[in-house]
Formats: C-alpha cells, structure tokens, sequence
C-alpha cells in the first residue's frame, strides 16, 4: 500500500501524539513486526532459491534467456529481471511456463515449516 503524503501541516501537538502512539505501536507490536518479517524474507528465499535453480538449469543445457523467452512467451527483459532480483514475486504460471520452457516441470509439496534457527543457519 503505498504512502500517501499530505500538504498540510498538522499542529505540534498532534504531530508529538501521533510520535508517542507510533512509538507505542512498534513497543507493543516488536515481536509480531519481526516474526512477519521473518516470515516475508523466508518466503523470498525459497522463491529466489526455486529462480536459481532454474536459471542453473537453463545455463547447465546452454540456453540463453531469447531462447527460453521464445519457448515461454516471457520476454528476455521480463527472464533478466527475474533471474536478477533480490525479491522476486513470479507468479506460478511463470515459474511453470519457464520450467516448461527448460523441458522440466515443477512439483509443490506441502511440509511443516522449517524451525527458525534451521532456516538461519541453511542462509
């Protein structure tokens, strides 16, 4: 959601009661804050771990990003971006099209989470 700035300008008093429950919100909500934190990095990863293996697998049968652009109706800019963002966010039909596109296919299969300190140390 993006943030939406204003022109006016508020009187000091308001400014300082909106700083003391901002402070309060974060005192209050730390935990919750971080564990959601956690949780959207660790969701990144394993969907920048599923891109690097791809991308591995393209290089491994010598395959270029026009060619796998070609196969998958994804365009070469669209393939560079994903292979090189530190947040990616593909939806599954790219990820299955691109696999596809490589002659594989991708499996999903539900499990218990990892423990925190497990993933901590695997990263």
């Amino acid at each position: 959601m993006p943030v939406r700035r204003s022109s006016k300008v508020l009187p000091a008093k308001q400014v300082r009661r909106l700083k003391r429950d901002a402070r309060r919100i974060d005192r209050e909500q730390r935990g919750a804050i971080r564990r959601k934190g956690r949780a959207v990095k660790a969701r990144h990863e394993r969907l920048r771990d599923i891109v690097q293996v791809l991308r591995a697998e393209r290089k491994r049968r010598g395959l270029s990003l026009a060619e796998i652009g070609e196969r998958s109706g994804i365009g070469k800019a669209n393939l560079s971006r994903l292979e090189n963002a530190l947040d990616p966010n593909p939806t599954m039909d790219t990820l299955l099209r691109y696999a596809e596109a490589l002659g594989c296919a991708i499996h999903i299969a539900l499990s218990e989470p990892d423990p925190p300190n497990r993933r901590r140390a695997a990263g």
